[in-house]
């Protein structure tokens, strides 16, 4: 499991803004329009695969306290498909470039790119009930979630499997949430890594790294994943995140364009009851202080909106596992 984990780290990196955003509206196709949609989705590919960059800074200058000493996991070396054909020059990463098909495959070029507006879960409304609709489709989260004052970073080891997923414009995700702003204010900041299951994107049910970003506008915020560091997120594109994070979210989402439920699965596709080797974990959570060391998260609280569908449990504190959590579940 670590090593699909390994050879996907730099592959997906370019695929940070490639989400599929609502359902557009029948309209009557004819030649003109098809003619046309062609024109504006080659216009776009020329804007989004631009010349490559020649190099990246590759080492953050400080690593938080604990990151190294105290960890039982190996680093495993970064394996890849596409190297069979060849490698990128020293200090370059690939990029996968963005195809006609990609774009032909999004319900419309205007939300091509863009993730739908409720896919973080929105913590100021743990307790109302989900209305999924036509525009939205039916997004469920099983998470863990902790206020951290002056948050600087998050930490986590995540148990991987392959869901299965109902539909192909489903998609099924394990991931970590760094979050500053609000809801209610209309400027929250987010900054998101995980794995993930999406067949409408990837044309593929394996489980991929991803990664994502909210605001199109100090420190930088670095992705390490076993052990290799594989990027970060520059403080200047933030508002609420250029200098800390207020909260942490730590678990799994499932979205169906379907106004339905859906039988695609969350982590193992098993109820946290059922425990190890059945129910998908994470565990060693901890969070990053204001200075700079790995601590436990506190007052770590539970959310699980459709627990008759996907659920989360939080455990007792394991000296091997730390702070931990089961979720996932079958969905309907």
């Amino acid at each position: 499991m670590a090593s699909t984990r390994a050879c996907l780290v730099a592959l997906v990196v370019a695929l940070t803004f490639f989400f599929l955003e609502g359902l557009a509206a029948a309209v009557p196709v004819t030649p003109e329009s098809t003619a046309q949609r062609r024109r504006e989705v080659r216009s776009l590919l020329r804007r989004l695969n631009k010349p490559p960059v020649a190099s990246i800074q590759m080492q953050p200058s400080y690593h938080p306290g604990g990151m190294y000493h105290e960890s039982n996991i190996a680093p495993h070396h970064i394996t890849q498909t596409w190297h069979q054909n060849g490698k990128c020059p020293k200090n370059t990463i690939p990029i996968r470039r963005t195809k006609e098909e990609d774009v032909l495959r999004a319900n419309s070029i205007k939300t091509y790119g863009k993730k739908m507006p409720q896919s973080i879960a929105n913590l100021d409304s743990i307790n109302k009930p989900v209305i999924p609709n036509i525009s939205t489709g039916h997004q469920q989260h099983a998470i863990a979630s902790a206020q951290v004052d002056n948050c600087h970073g998050t930490r986590a080891s995540f148990n991987l499997w392959k869901p299965t997923i109902a539909r192909a414009n489903d998609f099924s995700l394990t991931q970590l949430w760094i979050t500053g702003g609000s809801y209610s204010g209309n400027d929250l900041n987010t900054i998101e890594a995980g794995w993930q299951v999406y067949p409408g994107l990837y044309r593929d049910r394996n489980t991929r790294l991803f990664i994502y970003w909210t605001d199109k506008v100090g420190g930088n915020w670095w992705l390490q994943v076993g052990g290799y560091y594989v990027g970060y997120w520059p403080s200047f594109i933030f508002t609420y995140l250029a200098n800390s994070a207020s909260s942490v979210q730590w678990g799994g989402e499932v979205f169906s364009p379907d106004v339905g439920q859906t039988s695609t699965q969350m982590g193992s596709g098993h109820f946290p009851n059922e425990g190890f080797r059945q129910a998908s974990y994470i565990r060693n959570i901890q969070v990053v202080d204001s200075s700079n060391s790995l601590i436990l998260p506190s007052d770590v609280g539970l959310i699980a909106p459709q627990n008759n569908s996907y659920d989360v449990q939080g455990g007792v504190y394991e000296s091997n596992w730390g702070t931990y959590i089961y979720y996932g579940g079958p969905g309907n």
